[in-house]
């Protein structure tokens, strides 16, 4: 006689399958954006591997540089605010319109990372995974 199947165990399983897959998709998300977005090792803009002695602030300048960069992204980030408040390094033409424009839409990517990060919907995500450990 042929084996009996429980279609409550079928349909358990296919349960669990589900959350499963819905807990690593879950995960996933969490992994990019921290992954992605805020490596320390890394520059910001750039991905350039940065030295632990490497440090985006220039005592030269006055300017707080508020993301991890690279020593040449830092120095690119501090003529953009200087461009934008009217000065700026006249002998890099390649500084234009275009390149401020790119700087501005960065800066505003990064914004919305961090709006995205301390959302309600995110942090309830972080809370939920705190609350479920993985099964070994």
């Amino acid at each position: 006689m042929a084996e009996i199947i429980s279609l409550d165990a079928k349909l358990q399983d296919a349960i669990n399958k589900k959350h499963e897959l819905t807990r690593r998709r879950k995960l996933l998300a969490v992994k990019k954006v921290f992954q992605c977005t805020h490596c320390s090792f890394k520059c910001e803009k750039c991905g350039t591997q940065i030295n632990e002695t490497e440090s985006s602030d220039d005592p030269s300048n006055n300017l707080r540089v508020p993301y991890r960069f690279c020593e040449s992204c830092s120095k690119e980030y501090v003529d953009y605010i200087e461009q934008l408040q009217g000065g700026g390094n006249t002998e890099c033409y390649w500084h234009n319109d275009e390149w401020a424009d790119s700087w501005q839409k960065w800066i505003e990517y990064q914004s919305a990372i961090d709006r995205y990060t301390k959302s309600k919907d995110f942090l309830k995500l972080i809370k939920e995974l705190k609350q479920t450990r993985p099964e070994e």
